[in-house]
């Protein structure tokens, strides 16, 4: 009788309620059609028998309200009609479900709240995954999609909660189980990963993964691995390489295993798969990412396989795939300085100085030539042919003066880049010359010829190795840098052992330990090596007041940070050593040191420390704010948005920075954009070209060379040529300007200069060190290129990289397919399968690809064993492939 007497109670409320709604009921129903208001009235009587006394209605309301609302909520475009009729009631059954007693009921109920609650609960309640773990046990994506999702931001919170109050959570984790389960079988991947990490679990991707979703699933990770905070960038990678290794998709694993520089997964890849192309495939990527890699018996048991794999990881073909690009691109003819100068195109006085024959603007010539025709082998100035070689190549030499001579010999390395036998027999010459700047040459051009390419018998380490020992500081500085170039990224212990002494020689003037650090930092980068590291440090202890103002001294704290390049924290305690030193250098070495362990890792939190030290107005001529605005380059230049970001941050600090600040900005930009010509940057850089202080001006000239390298950039050839002829009587911008030019005719538009590799994914180590000791170097124009250490420029051949895509035939011969090349569109996240490309032209290999292009085969003919087209693909033959 109480319940009846209970029920009598409620329905009288509910009845003087009725009456109280009827009144605006009437406005209401005026605008609803005949089926909204049966169906208003058909669910309201379901309310009033779920709230009846006898079970068996209770159980049929609710069962029909429970195939309403789900009949309604499969698809949302809108609030469904159940839910809105039922929103007035959402008190009433709330209050009726407290009163229940525990039943099967009562759990249906539950349900049916859970899902009312998407619409009605209150802000920040959960009530929606309280009712949901209150009620059955069912199915949940019945319920439709948009619950699931309400459902997965519930849980989120709640974790974050239960954590903190550190209790169980095992009927979340359930849950979550349910929901994942649901996103991976209807093509939410992203939704699965995103709730995934928020309750710290990600391992359940691997069992759901299945062969359909994996992709897209592993895309969603790397790409989101950006912009997590450390520790868990690498956790997210290290569960896409193992849903990669599940699926057998080893080319994607082993980017991943080459982005975390694990070498442990680069040998499992090898050791885990057996098909020998396959095997060639990765080669061609450990190689394209400039690391030394030594195979052995278990990743390829077969000496013949293994020595043909080791030849391609050490790049002995780039040379050969290079020129055949070039051939069919039809640009063998070697090009003079004059070619690209295009004097003829200006007006009189500027084309009349630049006929003197000086030696700075022979310098420059020297330059451009090395930089236009390098790696063919052939060019106007160096390499005649056979005939006139008793006159016009040493002619060139003699045409520079003193260290002149060094960039001289040296740029005949550069025109046989990657051309190891030739190149050595061709520079032998210079080595009986009794001229020491030709000898220091010939040293620094076997170092240049070497250049990412590696060769079982070591030719460079035998040729180089007597020099560094030498009483003359110019050869001393050729063959270190020399080594440097030969084996950057390699860790050979050999030269650790030759160049460690070096540092704390006493003998040795400032310069010759400069670069001896540099280069350790370039050989060792990325390593952590703490004998190196100690032994930079006490050379640095060791300079005197007098050295440390010179701008020398500034490269030994960027070779210690070289040895951290990308490694974040391993830097700390060497930063902290770093804060012992004198004060003129210590400032400028912590800046040097996080810069550069941070380099490409987007850490939004270092930028911000760097810009906050470039905020300082100075008073004593310190220098570490050029390193610190160089750190904001480095550090954001790891994804699109941030780079963005960076330079928008970059134009306020030219508007309120002093001159230490303003000179660097354009070298930041420059980097941030290297090798791909962004026409804001361009105009930007265009307009400090002509600032009234000649270092930013030079800075900015030197930085249009670097957006543009190797691209043909019309519009920046059009503005290098107005500078020449604005800045033709001073000798030492026009020298930038012609070094610009150099540089935007790179390998005559065939080469680029861009660290990122692979749709960008990727970063080589040694190219960044390249690069960022370039720019260091140009933090002090008059002192390092416009000195007599212009051979620093030779530093770039690091990270020279022909920008091409090759595909070869099983027997890795050129293959020439149509493929389409076009702009590279973000499909991370979207349903289906999207193209990845928009506004493509068709060609046929090999094709050059710019800044942002992607490239996909037109033909069904052949399969290629790389996902991403760029630099050696290996295709083969599709079995399934019919012509029509």
């Amino acid at each position: 009788m109480a319940q009846g007497g209970d029920q009598t109670s409620g329905s009288k409320d509910a009845i003087l309620k009725k009456k109280k709604d009827e009144k605006g009921v009437k406005k209401e129903d005026e605008d609803l059609s005949e089926e909204d208001i049966a169906l208003k009235q058909q669910l309201e009587l379901y309310v009033e028998r779920v709230q009846d006394s006898d079970p068996g209605l209770q159980k049929v309301a609710l069962e029909s309200m429970r195939q309403e609302i789900r009949n309604a909520t499969s698809s949302m475009t809108s609030v469904p009609k159940p839910l809105k009729f039922l929103r007035p009631h959402y008190g009433t059954l709330k209050a009726f479900y407290e009163s229940m007693a525990d039943s099967e009921l009562k759990k249906l109920l539950a349900d049916i709240l859970s899902v009312l609650a998407l619409t009605m609960s209150a802000e920040g309640e959960r009530e929606s995954l309280k009712y949901r773990l209150l009620g059955s046990e069912g199915d949940i994506g019945s319920w439709g999609h948009e619950y699931v999702r309400n459902l997965a931001g519930e849980i989120a919170q709640e974790y974050a909660k239960r954590q903190s109050e550190e209790a169980p959570i095992d009927d979340l984790m359930e849950l979550v189980h349910q929901i994942v389960a649901f996103h991976m079988q209807h093509n939410a991947e992203p939704e699965a990963v995103d709730l995934l990490m928020e309750v710290e679990d990600l391992d359940l991707l691997v069992e759901h993964g299945d062969k359909n979703n994996f992709k897209r699933t592993c895309l969603y990770l790397t790409s989101s691995a950006k912009y997590l905070p450390g520790p868990d960038d690498i956790l997210v990678l290290d569960i896409a390489y193992m849903i990669y290794m599940k699926f057998e998709e080893f080319t994607r694993a082993l980017q991943i295993a080459l982005y975390l520089d694990n070498m442990q997964y680069v040998k499992q890849i090898f050791t885990t798969c057996n098909d020998l192309l396959q095997k060639k495939q990765f080669c061609y990527m450990l190689a394209r990412q400039g690391i030394t890699f030594e195979l052995d018996e278990e990743m390829s048991a077969d000496d013949e396989e293994r020595e043909g794999l080791q030849e391609i990881i050490n790049n002995t073909k780039l040379n050969e795939g290079y020129l055949t690009l070039a051939r069919d691109i039809e640009v063998m003819e070697p090009k003079s300085p004059e070619d690209i100068y295009k004097a003829h195109l200006l007006d009189g006085r500027a084309s009349a100085g630049a006929s003197v024959d000086s030696a700075r603007q022979n310098l420059a010539a020297t330059f451009v030539n090395a930089f236009v025709n390098a790696a063919f082998g052939q060019d106007k100035l160096m390499t005649v042919t056979s005939e006139a070689s008793s006159g016009s190549s040493t002619n060139w030499l003699y045409k520079n003066k003193d260290h002149g001579k060094t960039s001289a010999a040296a740029s005949l390395g550069m025109i046989l880049l990657w051309d190891v036998d030739s190149g050595l027999a061709q520079i032998d010459k210079y080595f009986h010359s009794t001229d020491t700047p030709v000898i220091a040459g010939a040293l620094l051009g076997v170092g240049i010829v070497n250049c990412g390419v590696k060769n079982d018998c070591d030719p460079a380490l035998a040729l180089l190795a007597d020099y560094v020992d030498r009483e003359d500081s110019s050869i001393r500085i050729g063959a270190i840098m020399g080594l440097a170039l030969a084996y950057a990224g390699s860790q050979n212990e050999q030269i650790r052992s030759k160049l460690i002494p070096v540092l704390g020689d006493a003998k040795a003037t400032l310069d010759v330990i400069a670069f001896a650090a540099i280069s350790l930092g370039i050989v060792f980068v990325g390593s952590c090596n703490e004998d190196i590291a100690q032994a930079i440090i006490f050379a640095l202890m060791d300079r005197s007041e007098a050295e440390l103002s010179d701008p020398l001294s500034r490269l030994l704290p960027l070779g210690l940070g070289l040895l951290y390049l990308g490694k974040q924290e391993s830097v700390e305690a060497t930063a902290e050593v770093s804060k012992t030193f004198n004060e003129k250098i210590r400032k400028h070495c912590d800046m040097t040191l996080l810069s550069c362990a941070y380099a490409g890792t987007g850490n939004v939190l270092k930028v911000q420390h760097f810009l906050g030290q470039c905020a300082q107005h100075l008073e004593k001529g310190e220098t570490f704010q050029g390193p610190a605005v160089l750190g904001i380059a480095m550090v954001a230049m790891a994804e699109e948005l941030g780079l963005e970001m960076a330079i928008r941050s970059l134009e306020h600090l030219l508007q309120y920075g002093e001159q230490n600040i303003r000179k660097a900005v354009p070298l930041a930009l420059g980097l941030l954009c290297i090798s791909n010509p962004k026409v804001n940057v361009m105009d930007t850089l265009s307009r400090l070209s002509h600032d009234s202080d000649s270092e930013v001006a030079m800075a900015a000239i030197i930085s249009l060379g670097l957006i543009g390298a190797g691209t043909n950039n019309a519009r920046i050839a059009g503005m290098l040529r107005n500078l020449s002829s604005y800045y033709y009587k001073e000798a030492s911008l026009l020298f930038c300007v012609r070094i610009a030019q150099g540089l935007v005719h790179l390998g005559k538009g065939l080469l680029t200069l861009s660290p990122y590799h692979s749709e960008r994914f990727l970063l080589s180590p040694t190219a960044l060190a390249g690069l960022v000791t370039l720019l260091h170097a140009c933090l002090d124009m008059k002192a390092m290129i416009l000195g007599k250490y212009h051979y620093i420029l030779y530093f770039l051949v690091l990270a020279m990289q022909p920008r091409m895509l090759l595909t070869v035939d099983e027997n890795l011969k050129p293959l020439p397919v149509p493929v389409r090349v076009g702009q590279a569109v973000d499909v991370v996240g979207q349903a289906g399968r999207p193209k990845t490309i928009t506004g493509f032209q068709t060609h046929t290999t090999p094709v050059l690809l710019s800044a942002g292009d992607r490239a996909e085969l037109a033909t069904e003919k052949y399969i290629p064993l790389s996902p991403i087209l760029e630099g050696f693909v290996i295709l083969k033959e599709n079995p399934d492939y019919r012509e029509d």
